[in-house]
């Protein structure tokens, strides 16, 4: 005991000395142009909190020395440009945090540089319904575990279906009414085991270590994103370390991820990851009817040949695969789901090259990428695979994406304008036994798709009025009606008026198409028969947004949005015999759209928002999001009916204190209304020769979500305490999701109503007919998770 001792206060001592040998924290970056690429001396960089500004040497670098371990504000100030606030710039002794940053140039600035507290800067294209999330507060984010599509639910507007997954669904919109981009390369999904046709999964993609923001568009999209209603978000990757060699190893609940980052040489850097599951084996020992493993991988590549040109390679992609658990413990849900789940396997990759020309007043780029992916399922009755085969689905979307977009800065205006062009494949051999028949068919779909687009933004009076105008056009070679970009006419205008440096008033109004899914573009009645849904057209969404913006100058913000969305030409698809709005469906796995369209139909989507965030300031950092109100569409008899996103409310909160030698605690609550959903049609579904081939219920789109789940909240907790080191930092954390045990609710399982010996009963007096049950589908464990991050 006294040698273990012994040992033990020897390697405390050795740490602690470790620790006091290194006290020299640093950030350093170059300062550049937006436009030109110019490096910038001469620009005064100062960390919030401390008087001893810096300046950029000749060469736009700039460093900043002797900081303690911990977590930064920085201001970018130069006269002749916009004055730019970084916010929450993480600080460790193992290796500088580099950050470069680019700015704008002001011709109405004023002739001398002074220092003021960060405030928040908003571009003129997209004045409101704009919110930027850097990488520290994904990372810290209470029960986000790392997850960049769980962090983005605590943001205003943005909703989640009650389960596991991460369908994200922005102001009552449709799952698949996002799109993504990954430094200005559109990727069509960021989960594992994504829902084809829409955008959802349980698992998030992509790795957080490479991630510098996130820009997230809720609305007044720019003109150069297109194909979208509802969202647009930006991840904006960082560039490897151009001084050494550095590793990350993250060991989690769920998986274990490395990252490893570097110099190739004077002029390329590069930043690559790897992730592995093991996941399946933690839901084999918990017991779980189904065993989901999944492992992806990240790399980005950029060379600066010289200030004028650079060139950026990315990637990213996935390999999913989930299996059922027959040794599980029989229980009525657990019969219940293997009964109806499928064995399914993914695989997705998106590869692209961004070049880009810079000029004296600005630059071209040049988007080159190939986006894949192959979805397979297959289930046999009963799960014997001696028996039929109920379900056997193959698909593959490929895509082949050019894009280029100029973008300079002539006195104050800023233009943008560009074009792209898109090959798109798509291809099924799909089998499925259904209520009614059996589907059965092959198809095989190839077009063109093409765009362009168009943006003057300017200030005037003093910066005190701001207006931006966008045009853009689409159009593909799917059918005749698609083929006229005039008839996709996409205006987009935005203003905003600065009453004084803390208020402003924004607007913004735009037209908006997005093409349907490929699923429903390529549906064939039979093998050999014709396309199905040729008529389809461009779903059309008009909206209007306005609100008024606080900056209180110190690092907090409070703004109220009021938004207006109106959907028309949304398809409306027979499901098991009846008709829907395509809207209503996407938050499942499986496929979503893979049906004939029967027409179309109208929709609309409108409330208010309200936003308080504080960025770090004295140690605390917070958001608070409330935003209320009504998603709707038309159904079959033409009424408007709530949609299966209108939750009616959504309440976010997150806050969080950095303290004392290390340790930070984060908390988040959440709390919105139940989403509604249709019940079922028991006497159909009941019926023996329906539950034979699909044993659950058949809902009854009479009653097109009459019924409502009950309200949902749950409270997450986090806290991290880092251990800063000479030659390495270790993190250790602790999130614990849904840390007051709520049981939540999704709609009820109809299962068949079994004797004690487990065999399945007739309906009483009606042979035809199975006797079945409500299940109640509850859910909502205490999930705690550990876990480790280690970086040298």
């Amino acid at each position: 005991m006294l040698v273990f001792r012994k040992t033990y206060l020897v390697v405390f001592i050795a740490l602690c000395a470790n620790m006091a040998f290194a006290q020299n924290g640093i950030i350093k970056g170059k300062i550049r142009d937006a436009f030109s690429n110019v490096a910038l001396a001469g620009v005064t960089v100062y960390v919030q909190g401390i008087d001893n500004p810096v300046k950029s040497d000749s060469l736009g670098n700039y460093t900043i020395q002797a900081l303690p371990p911990g977590v930064y504000n920085l201001s970018f100030l130069y006269i002749g440009y916009k004055r730019k606030s970084v916010f929450d710039i993480a600080v460790s002794y193992a290796k500088p945090a580099i950050f470069d940053v680019a700015l704008e140039t002001e011709v109405s600035a004023l002739n001398e540089v002074v220092i003021e507290a960060p405030k928040f800067i908003k571009p003129l294209e997209s004045p409101l319904s704009l919110r930027t999330i850097g990488a520290t507060e994904i990372k810290r984010n209470p029960g986000g575990n790392r997850d960049i599509s769980k962090v983005i639910q605590s943001l205003p507007g943005v909703s989640a279906p009650v389960s596991f997954r991460n369908d994200i669904i922005i102001r009552g919109g449709a799952p698949n009414e996002n799109r993504f981009y990954i430094d200005g390369v559109e990727i069509p999904n960021i989960n594992h085991f994504t829902t084809q046709g829409s955008s959802g999964g349980p698992v998030g993609l992509i790795n957080v270590d490479f991630i510098k923001e996130v820009d997230f568009y809720s609305g007044a999209f720019p003109a150069s994103r297109g194909n979208t209603l509802s969202s647009v978000f930006e991840f904006k990757q960082k560039d490897g370390n151009p001084d050494r060699l550095g590793t990350s190893l993250t060991l989690g609940s769920s998986d274990f991820a490395t990252t490893v980052e570097g110099p190739l040489g004077e002029k390329t850097t590069f930043i690559a990851s790897y992730r592995l599951s093991y996941l399946q084996g933690l839901f084999k020992l918990l017991g779980l009817p189904f065993l989901p493993s999944y492992q992806d991988f990240q790399f980005k590549v950029k060379t600066r040949f010289n200030p004028k040109h650079e060139l950026t390679l990315l990637g990213l992609g996935a390999i999913d695969k989930s299996t059922l658990n027959f040794g599980t413990e029989i229980t009525e849900s657990n019969q219940y789901l293997l009964a109806n789940l499928p064995e399914n396997n993914q695989e997705n990759y998106t590869l692209g090259a961004v070049y880009k020309n810079y000029r004296d007043r600005g630059f071209s780029s040049l988007v080159l990428s190939r986006n894949y992916l192959n979805n397979r399922a297959d289930k046999f009755k009963d799960n014997n695979k001696n028996d039929i085969k109920t379900l056997d689905y193959v698909s593959k979307e490929i895509e082949n994406k050019l894009r280029f977009e100029n973008s300079s800065k002539e006195g104050d205006y800023k233009i943008n304008f560009g074009a792209g062009l898109e090959s798109a494949e798509y291809n099924t051999k799909t089998l499925q036994y259904l209520p009614g028949g059996t589907e059965e068919y092959q198809s095989d779909l190839s077009f063109v798709k093409y765009g362009f687009f168009g943006q003057l933004s300017a200030p005037y009076f003093n910066n005190k009025l701001n207006l931006s105008v966008g045009l853009r056009f689409d159009g593909n070679t799917y059918a005749a009606q698609l083929n006229n970009p005039l008839k996709t006419f996409s205006p987009r205008f935005s203003a905003a008026y600065n009453l004084n440096d803390n208020i402003s008033f924004n607007f913004n109004t735009g037209i908006y198409y997005q093409l349907p899914t490929y699923t429903l573009l390529g549906y064939r009645l039979n093998a050999t028969g014709p396309l199905l849904n040729k008529h389809v057209d461009y779903i059309k969404s008009t909206q209007f947004v306005a609100g008024v913006e606080y900056n209180t100058m110190k690092n907090t913000k409070f703004t109220v949005e009021g938004f207006y969305k109106g959907y028309s030409r949304y398809p409306m698809i027979a499901v098991l015999g009846d008709t829907i709005p395509l809207a209503n469906l996407g938050a499942d796995f499986g496929v979503v759209g893979n049906r004939p369209l029967t027409g179309v139909t109208d929709g609309r989507s409108y409330g208010l928002e309200f936003f308080a965030q504080q960025r770090l300031n004295k140690g605390f950092y917070g958001i608070f999001a409330l935003t209320l109100y009504r998603s709707e569409f038309k159904d079959k008899n033409e009424v408007f009916v709530q949609s299966s996103w209108n939750n009616r409310f959504i309440l976010s909160m997150t806050a969080g204190k950095l303290l004392k030698r290390n340790w930070e605690i984060g908390a988040k609550f959440r709390y919105t209304g139940g989403g509604p959903y249709t019940p079922y049609d028991v006497p159909y579904s009941s019926l023996k020769s329906n539950y034979s081939v699909y044993p659950q219920g058949i809902q009854d789109y009479d009653q097109l979500n009459v019924s409502r789940l009950k309200d949902f909240y749950q409270l997450d907790l986090r806290v991290d305490k880092k251990y800063p080191f000479k030659k390495f930092n270790l993190n250790v954390y602790l999130d614990i999701q849904n840390l007051t045990y709520n049981k939540y609710e999704t709609q009820p399982q109809l299962a068949l109503d079994r004797d004690v010996n487990g065999n399945a009963q007739d309906m009483t007096g009606d042979p035809s007919r199975y006797k079945t049950k409500l299940l109640a589908n509850t859910s909502g464990n205490i999930l705690p998770s550990i876990g480790i991050i280690f970086e040298f």
